[in-house]
């Protein structure tokens, strides 16, 4: 199935010019198209769509420890809330921390990197209101974080 994800901009990078009125399609776990909102309307007519408040981008790298939760799952799922879908191996230094990065397809990666949407790249994206407070997360595909 495929997802229209559009918002009031969309970045491919933070840093990068915005395209107001954006839009991504998503199929399957991976990027389909980049570009307005009306030109991926015409063609991908079929698609489902998701309306964001806010700026669509990449999703971020959790940069420092994982946040304090009962359990490995639920530090986990803190980190998708903040827009994040992925984390650096020396904070998910346990075995039960790795299982549940992995279950929940987040990247565990041995240092930071850039982020950005492109095409045929994995479907990792984060809706951010102007406050910065995370309105979705997108992880390889799939919204795992919506913010009610």
């Amino acid at each position: 199935m495929r997802t229209l994800h559009a918002a009031d901009e969309v970045r491919h990078t933070w840093t990068g010019e915005p395209i107001k009125d954006g839009a991504v399609v998503v199929e399957q776990n991976r990027v389909a198209a980049v570009g307005t909102l009306a030109e991926l309307r015409e063609r991908f007519p079929d698609a489902r769509v998701r309306m964001w408040p806010g700026v669509l981008g990449p999703a971020r790298i959790h940069e420092g420890p994982l946040p304090d939760a009962p359990s490995p799952r639920e530090r986990i799922h803190a980190v998708l809330k903040s827009g994040a879908v992925a984390v650096l191996e020396e904070y998910a230094d346990t075995p039960e921390l790795r299982a549940a990065a992995e279950r929940n397809d987040v990247v565990v990666l041995p240092r930071m990197q850039w982020t950005l949407i492109r095409l045929t790249g994995r479907a990792d994206l984060a809706v951010f209101a102007e406050d910065g407070e995370c309105i979705a997360t997108v992880c390889s595909g799939r919204l795992v974080h919506r913010r009610r």
